[in-house]
């Protein structure tokens, strides 16, 4: 028996909540389905994954996806899952995200399918130019503040001392226009979100059924929280980030990679496109052999493909390697940084590495790998000291500028896990 689009996402434990026309409507099909995205950075992040990976699933079942960037919504802010308002952001700032956002978007699409090829827009294209006496004529009185404010999204605001400015509680009656324009203009009748968004998607429905007549749909996900119960996409060192710029493809690969035990078959079924058959063989492997984190290498295999390429994949895999004695060759400075972030590091001239080069030794104790040059010598005799991954086991041994990694860095290595990045300085 062939699955529908909405048993596909049923067994991903992708469906929260969904209105009772959805199963029949995806089963029917095509579709015309969208999700909005904030353009309040210029970088989508991993949060965003759950949408825009059912969209692509959406659009392998022969449904029509449209990714749309939030130019003209972002300019208010929505209030959804927010203690406090959230900054404003200039036009020119908001236009730059969108045309980040867009290229990432367009990643994960197939804008040039013969049958139903993904549609990218942008809401600033209609909101900008709205009339506010028109808006407030034709859209506002379809909304009762009564209505407004039973929305979680409103509600959870209005409890709190500084309330909700009537700039974000404006934002459910956009949210709703959009949906209303894309019904009219690209015959959409169903827009996903995440749960939070429940109350801004169902008030569109409503309004497509005031205003048109017409039925329309609602799906959204589950909000994603890690086993340990703190946030997921996020890390002490902040958001995991789609962008390689704001996230290299080694913390990438790293953040599914560190994956618990418990969330991981959870994450293969969410994010990745393995099959029902894999991620059972993969959950049983997590049963009896957890430590070998069969699961977690896949899901970070998967992930950083999806995201970036192979060649990343590639990179990031030896950067992992790196960190536990891998060849560090063909890996640039940026990499090397990155890998060792967390390290004990010290800086030396290069001068010192022209000519002859500097004794090894003396480079042990000045970065207070060891306390001294006796402790230098004996450790290196007994085979516990490498210099960029590579064993040194001669006492006398120098450091020369032929050593250096792309003329910026050097590694020590003390035993098998204790790390010194050493930078070099002009």
């Amino acid at each position: 028996m062939v699955r529908s689009a909405f048993d596909e996402l049923k067994w991903r434990g992708l469906i929260y909540d969904a209105t009772d026309s959805v199963p029949q409507m995806l089963a029917e099909g095509p579709v015309a389905v969208y999700n909005g995205f904030d353009a309040t950075a210029d970088s989508l992040h991993v949060g965003h994954m759950v949408p825009l990976i059912a969209l692509a699933r959406l659009q392998r079942f022969g449904h029509i996806p449209i990714p749309l960037a939030g130019g003209g919504t972002s300019m208010i802010g929505d209030p959804s899952g927010r203690a406090t308002e959230r900054k404003l952001l200039s036009r020119e700032e908001i236009e730059s995200n969108v045309e980040c956002i867009k290229k990432q978007l367009a990643h994960f699409l197939d804008f040039e399918s013969k049958t139903n090829p993904a549609r990218l827009l942008n809401n600033a294209d209609w909101l900008l130019s709205l009339n506010l006496v028109d808006f407030l004529r034709d859209v506002g009185k379809h909304f009762t503040v009564n209505y407004m404010i039973s929305k979680d999204s409103v509600k959870i605001r209005l409890d709190r001392e500084d309330g909700i400015s009537f700039t974000e509680f404006s934002y459910m009656l956009l949210q709703s226009y959009d949906f209303l324009h894309l019904h009219d203009h690209e015959g959409c009748t169903m827009q996903t979100g995440g749960s939070d968004q429940w109350g801004n998607i169902t008030a569109g429905v409503e309004l497509i059924r005031r205003m048109r007549a017409k039925p329309a749909g609602a799906l959204v996900y589950p909000l994603i929280v890690k086993a340990d119960g703190t946030k997921f996409g996020k890390t002490e060192s902040g958001s995991i980030w789609l962008s390689g710029q704001r996230t290299s493809p080694y913390r990438f690969y790293q953040f599914w990679l560190n994956t618990d035990d418990r969330d991981v078959v959870n994450y293969l079924k969410y994010f990745t496109w393995l099959s029902e058959e894999e991620i059972r063989e993969l959950e049983a492997a997590v049963a009896q052999q957890p430590e070998q984190r069969e699961a977690q290498r896949r899901l970070a295999r998967e992930m950083t493909r999806i995201v970036h390429d192979e060649t990343a994949l590639g990179k990031a895999e030896q950067a992992s390697r790196a960190l536990f004695g891998g060849e560090v060759a063909g890996l640039s400075a940026d990499d090397i940084a990155d890998i060792f972030a967390d390290v004990p590091s010290g800086r030396i001239s290069g001068g010192e590495l022209q000519g002859g080069g500097k004794p090894l030794q003396d480079l042990l104790v000045e970065c207070r790998v060891v306390p001294s040059k006796s402790e230098a010598r004996r450790s290196i005799e007994a085979g516990g000291i490498y210099l960029n991954n590579r064993r040194v086991t001669d006492s006398v041994a120098m450091v020369a500028s032929k050593d250096v990694i792309d003329d910026r860095y050097l590694i020590l290595r003390r035993g098998r896990k204790n790390y010194w990045l050493v930078r070099i300085e002009d």
